[in-house]
C-alpha cells in the first residue's frame, strides 16, 4: 500500500473514533476515576454503581491517568506514523548499495506512485551522475594522453643528444624541437588550469563592457592576424555584462584564437557584439559536418584530420568558453559557417 493510501486510511480512522468514541472514553475515564477514588459495586438496581471514597489514595491518581492516556496516544500515532512511512524506509534499502563501484544500478519500480516516481528521480539522478563520472574518467585518460606524447617526444629527442656529439647544426636543431614541446607542454597545463578555475565559478560580478574586452584582444592578436593573411571584419555595438573581465578575456581569447588557428590562408573572421546573441564569431575554414559539431565542446576533442596537425592546440578551447560562458550564466551554441568553419554563438545575460 502507499503512503498516500496509508495515510488517509489513517485519518479516516482517526476521524471516525473521534466521531464515535468522545462519550464512550469520558464514561470509561469517569468509572477508572471512581474506582481509583473509592470502592464502588453494582449494588443498585438496573446496574448503577455504588461507591465509597477510598482511604490513602493520592490526589496525584487524575493527572497519572491522563498521562497514561496521553502516552498511549502518542504511541498510538508514532506506530502509525511508522507504518505509513515504511514504504519510504523499504527504498533506503536499494540506495544503500549504489556506490563508485556500481553506478550502473538502478532502482526500476513500477507503479506511478509516489514512491515510484521518487525511485524514478533517484535512477535519473543515478544517470547523470554516471555520465559526470564517465566524463571525468575519459578526460582524465585524455590528459593523460595529451601529455604522454609530448613526453614521450622530448625523451626521444634528449636520448638522440646524449647518444652520440652532434654538429652545431644539429644540436640547434634538436634544441629547437625541445623548446617546442616545452611550449606545447606549457600551453596545455595552463589550458587544463584555466578549464579548472573556470569550472570553480565566478569569484566577483561587476559590470564589464563585452565589446571593450573585444576590442582589447584583437588588438593583441593583430600580428597573429597579419601573419596569418586573415581578413577580421567587426561589428561592436555597445554591450554591458556582469562578470570577470579576467574570463571574458580569456573567453574571447579561445574563439578569436580557435577562428585563426582553424582558417585558411585569406581567410575571413567576422566578430559581432549585439543584444542577442551577445557575442558571435564566425570563421571561413574547411567544412564541419554538423554531427561534429557537438563534440567539439569537449575537452581533447578536434576534427579527425586535426588530431595530428602542427597547431600545436589541445583541445581545451571551446571547452574552457562553454565552462566560461556557464560561469556567467549563459548559453553558447555552434553551427557549421555556410561557407566552411565554424559559427559560434554566446549568449549572455543583460547587466541590470
Amino acid at each position: 500500500m502507499t503512503p498516500r493510501r496509508r495515510i488517509v486510511l489513517v485519518g479516516v480512522v482517526a476521524l471516525v473514533a473521534g466521531y464515535a468514541l468522545p462519550g464512550l472514553t469520558v464514561s470509561v475515564v469517569s468509572e477508572l476515576w471512581w474506582r481509583v477514588r473509592g470502592l464502588c459495586s453494582s449494588g443498585l438496581p438496573g446496574g448503577g454503581l455504588v461507591c465509597e471514597p477510598a482511604q490513602g489514595l493520592s490526589g496525584l491518581a487524575l493527572p497519572l491517568l491522563a498521562l497514561g492516556v496521553f502516552v498511549l496516544a502518542v504511541a498510538a500515532i508514532w506506530s502509525a506514523a511508522v507504518w505509513c512511512l515504511r514504504p519510504v524506509r523499504d527504498l533506503a534499502g536499494p540506495i544503500s548499495n549504489v556506490g563508485p563501484q556500481n553506478l550502473g544500478y538502478r532502482i526500476r519500480m513500477r507503479g506511478n506512485d509516489e514512491v515510484a516516481r521518487l525511485a524514478r528521480s533517484l535512477d535519473e539522478m543515478m544517470e547523470r551522475i554516471a555520465a559526470g563520472y564517465e566524463g571525468q574518467r575519459r578526460f582524465a585518460a585524455n590528459a593523460s594522453h595529451e601529455l604522454r606524447t609530448p613526453l614521450a617526444v622530448q625523451r626521444t629527442l634528449i636520448e638522440v643528444g646524449m647518444a652520440r656529439s652532434l654538429s652545431g647544426e644539429q644540436l640547434e636543431l634538436v634544441t629547437g624541437q625541445l623548446l617546442e614541446t616545452n611550449e606545447r607542454n606549457e600551453r596545455l597545463i595552463e589550458g587544463l588550469l584555466a578549464l579548472s578555475e573556470s569550472d570553480q565559478g565566478l569569484r566577483s560580478r561587476l559590470p564589464q563592457r563585452l565589446d571593450e574586452v573585444v576590442k582589447e584582444v584583437l588588438a593583441a592578436y593583430q600580428d597573429r592576424i597579419t601573419e596569418a593573411e586573415v581578413t577580421v571584419s567587426t561589428h561592436l555595438e555597445p554591450r554591458t555584462v556582469m562578470g570577470e573581465r579576467v574570463l571574458l578575456e580569456r573567453l574571447v581569447t579561445n574563439l578569436i584564437e580557435n577562428a585563426i588557428k582553424y582558417n585558411h590562408r585569406g581567410g575571413a573572421i567576422s566578430v559581432t557584439v549585439g543584444r542577442n546573441p551577445a557575442l558571435t564569431v564566425v570563421n571561413t575554414g574547411q567544412v564541419v559536418p554538423a554531427e561534429a559539431v557537438s563534440g567539439l565542446f569537449e575537452p581533447f576533442r578536434r576534427l579527425a584530420r586535426d588530431r595530428t596537425n602542427q597547431s600545436g592546440g589541445a583541445g581545451l578551447g571551446l571547452a574552457i568558453a562553454r565552462s566560461i560562458t556557464q560561469a556567467h550564466d549563459g548559453l553558447i551554441a555552434a553551427r557549421p559557417a555556410e561557407y566552411g568553419g565554424l559559427r559560434v554563438d554566446v549568449q549572455l545575460p543583460h547587466a541590470p
